[in-house]
């Protein structure tokens, strides 16, 4: 996944664009979440790392791909932008327990088997009182990938979410909102078009 990954980010141009997630952006509006210590999951090229830290939120990022983290630094200079960026993953990481008032996956997806696993290091991550935020395509996408596989995704429904799998894996955390949602994606060349996605936010209970 690593040289899959390194690949598409050393591509031209940001390969999901530099705008923030719609979903993200919208979010930390109407909870009105601007600042405290935010970690962002799978992070790729950096635009929503990015999106935190100019809201003013002290961001700590990591991806697999040094090439994600080189383009993610790159966007921060343009914006006037402070995030700091490992490469590995949250095992090597190993963030400090209730050390997060945010964590965010955005189309963060793992294989099952280490899925659950990542998911309960991040939960441990957050501050009681703390918010998580995830988006990442439904098991119910691969039908619409195969229609028009520019919206994006993973093609192994392994690697894909449901609602059932993600209250699971965060029983800590209150439900804000937790929901399959049809969407119209437009984020860089890679989503494009009508995707199904989960949606959760969720809030660490004290």
């Amino acid at each position: 996944m690593k040289e899959f990954w390194d690949k598409r980010y050393e591509e031209e141009g940001f390969a999901y664009g530099t705008e923030p997630n719609v979903f993200l952006r919208e979010e930390l509006n109407r909870l009105d979440l601007t600042q405290g210590k935010a970690l962002f999951v799978a992070e790729g090229e950096g635009r929503n790392a990015v999106y935190a830290a100019e809201r003013g939120f002290e961001v700590t990022a990591f991806d697999i791909s040094s090439s994600g983290k080189e383009k993610a630094l790159q966007l921060a200079k343009q914006k006037g932008a402070l995030l700091t960026y490992y490469v590995g993953d949250i095992f090597s990481l190993a963030p400090q327990p209730e050390s997060f008032d945010l964590a965010v996956l955005i189309f963060a997806h793992f294989p099952s088997e280490v899925r659950k696993k990542i998911h309960i290091k991040t939960a441990e991550s957050i501050k009681p009182g703390g918010y998580i935020l995830v988006e990442g395509f439904s098991k119910n996408n691969l039908a619409l990938r195969a229609e028009n596989p520019q919206i994006g995704g993973p093609d192994s429904i392994h690697l894909l979410y449901n609602t059932d799998e993600i209250r699971e894996d965060f029983p800590d955390f209150e439900i804000l909102h937790l929901a399959e949602e049809t969407v119209e994606l437009n984020e860089g060349k890679y989503h494009k078009g009508t995707a199904k996605v989960i949606r959760f936010i969720g809030r660490k209970r004290h």
